[in-house]
C-alpha cells in the first residue's frame, strides 16, 4: 500500500489524534499573572499559575500550560504549545508551531566561569536563544542561553527529553 509504512502510519495515527483531542479554550485562567507590558494574542489559551513577564509576546493560538514562566522580552510564536512547568526566560524566542514539553527550562545560563588563582568568577551569559519553526524539544531538556550571543535552534528540529544543549551551540535545520 505504501512505500514508507511507518510514515504512513504516523499520518493515519495524526488523523485519528486530531479527532480525539482537547483543544483547550482560549483565555486566561485567573490565578495567571500577566504583566501589563506583555503582548497576548486574544486567541492564547494560559493555564493555572502561569508567570509571563513584561514585554513577553505570544502569537495567535498559543497554548501555554500550567505553570509556566515566559520571562522578559521572550516570544513564542503562532500555535506553539508550551506543556506544563516549562521555563522559557527572558530574550529567548521560538517560531510558529512549536512543543516543549514540560520541565524544559529555554535560557538557562551556560557554565560559564573564568579561574582565578583558585577562585571562580561567573561569566555573565548574556545571549538569548533562538528556536525556529516547528522545533519540539523534549521533557526536561535544557537549552542554555548564548555567552555573547545567541544559542540557535534553527527548523524542525526534533529533541528528545533530558538532552542540555550548550551555551552558543547550533543546530541546523531538521
Amino acid at each position: 500500500i505504501t512505500d514508507n509504512p511507518y510514515a504512513y502510519y504516523a499520518r493515519v495515527a495524526q488523523y485519528f489524534h486530531a479527532k480525539q483531542a482537547i483543544v483547550p479554550s482560549p483565555g486566561v485562567h485567573p490565578t495567571a499573572v500577566i504583566d501589563a507590558e506583555a503582548r497576548v494574542a486574544a486567541s492564547v489559551a494560559i493555564g493555572p499559575h502561569v508567570t509571563i513577564e513584561a514585554g513577553a509576546e505570544l502569537g495567535e493560538g498559543c497554548v501555554i500550560g500550567a505553570g509556566c514562566f515566559i520571562g522578559r522580552h521572550a516570544k513564542i510564536g503562532a500555535a506553539t504549545v508550551l506543556h506544563p512547568n516549562v521555563s522559557f526566560l527572558a530574550d529567548c524566542h521560538i517560531g510558529a508551531r512549536g512543543i516543549i514539553h514540560s520541565g524544559a527550562v529555554v535560557g538557562g545560563d551556560g557554565f560559564g566561569l573564568a579561574n582565578d588563582k583558585g577562585h571562580w568568577i561567573k561569566i555573565p551569559q548574556t545571549g538569548g536563544v533562538r528556536i525556529g519553526d516547528d522545533v519540539e524539544i523534549g521533557a526536561n531538556t535544557t537549552i542554555d542561553r548564548g555567552a555573547m550571543d545567541h544559542t540557535i535552534i534553527e527548523d524542525g528540529v526534533k529533541l528528545d527529553n533530558q538532552i542540555q544543549i550548550a551555551h552558543n551551540c547550533i543546530i541546523g535545520a531538521h
